[in-house]
């Protein structure tokens, strides 16, 4: 569901407490949109009032919001579709009765609409006064059955097809001597691969060097490692985004994480960076070495 250049696609995001209105704001918001979740909706007309939005916006709303009135959330609703700068979509996420109890007695957190008594009527109630809501609903997921992971999933495939932009790719080099980075997804091992730590030339290089790229890229099993990780990453990025995934992780290390594995992440920032992807770097070794260097050189300034 794309936006058109001339509107500003806008989801509000409903339904009662507890059936995950918090996982989709999150969703949408890793898939680009602009997210404000729980701005008194009575103010939300004012958004648009000013210069065209440049990205789109996920409003989250539902019977906690302190001005919360189910005639003036259908007002504002009708206000919001009938502006021709704007392309609304209410997403309503339902749940069964019972797992909204479920989920409520996992939390130990008393309902909103029923803090003295019990979860079922508050439930009960909540559901009462957004059935309105409900039923203007373009889109309506069941959360019943859903775990976070899923839902996040069907956010995504309903509101983000166009998925060329909602996976941020992070690369990084280590030196397995200091052992592996955590957070990584993917690991892959670049000591197989020719070392111009062998070179007294390039010794004192590191990988951000043309001669050292260009020594490492000499190996002749560099050519076949380098297109494999890339068959493997056309394959994985899109099936991680389909999971609803917005962050993919891959580590490459070597022996000094100076040369080859800094080689590989430069070199594979490229690769995908021409498919389209945003991708950020980061050289743990070079950055500490740094940072060694500089505070070396304030103690020298300083003595």
């Amino acid at each position: 569901m794309t936006e058109s250049s001339q509107t500003t696609h806008v989801v509000l995001v409903t339904g009662p407490s507890g059936a995950g209105r918090t996982t989709a704001i999150n969703a949408l918001e890793d898939a680009g949109f602009e997210a404000i979740d729980n701005m008194p909706l009575t103010l939300a007309p004012r958004l648009f009032e000013g210069p065209r939005l440049d990205r789109p916006l996920a409003l989250g709303h539902d019977t906690r919001n302190r001005d919360f009135a189910a005639n003036q959330m259908m007002e504002t609703i009708g206000t919001l579709a009938a502006n021709g700068a704007i392309k609304l979509e209410v997403l309503y996420l339902d749940c069964s009765v019972d797992v909204l109890i479920r989920r409520f007695s996992e939390t130990r957190r008393r309902h909103h609409l029923s803090p003295d008594g019990t979860a079922l009527e508050g439930i009960q109630l909540d559901l009462d006064l957004m059935q309105p809501a409900r039923s203007r609903a373009d889109v309506l997921i069941d959360t019943t059955t859903l775990s976070p992971h899923e839902l996040r999933a069907e956010v995504t495939r309903y509101f983000a097809q166009d998925l060329s932009h909602t996976m941020a790719i992070s690369l990084q080099s280590f030196s397995y001597k200091r052992g592996t980075p955590s957070g990584i997804d993917m690991m892959f091992d670049c000591r197989f691969l020719r070392n111009p730590h062998w070179d007294q030339v390039l010794r004192s290089e590191n990988g951000l060097h043309a001669g050292v790229q260009a020594y490492v890229a000499e190996d002749k099993n560099f050519a076949p490692f380098r297109k494999k990780i890339l068959d493997l990453t056309d394959f994985l990025i899109p099936v991680h985004m389909g999971e609803g995934r917005s962050h993919l992780a891959i580590g490459f290390g070597c022996t000094g994480g100076k040369h080859r594995s800094v080689t590989m992440v430069e070199m594979l920032q490229k690769d995908l960076q021409l498919r389209g992807w945003h991708v950020t770097i980061r050289h743990r070794e070079l950055v500490e070495q740094t940072a060694h260097t500089d505070i070396s050189k304030s103690k020298v300034m300083h003595s």
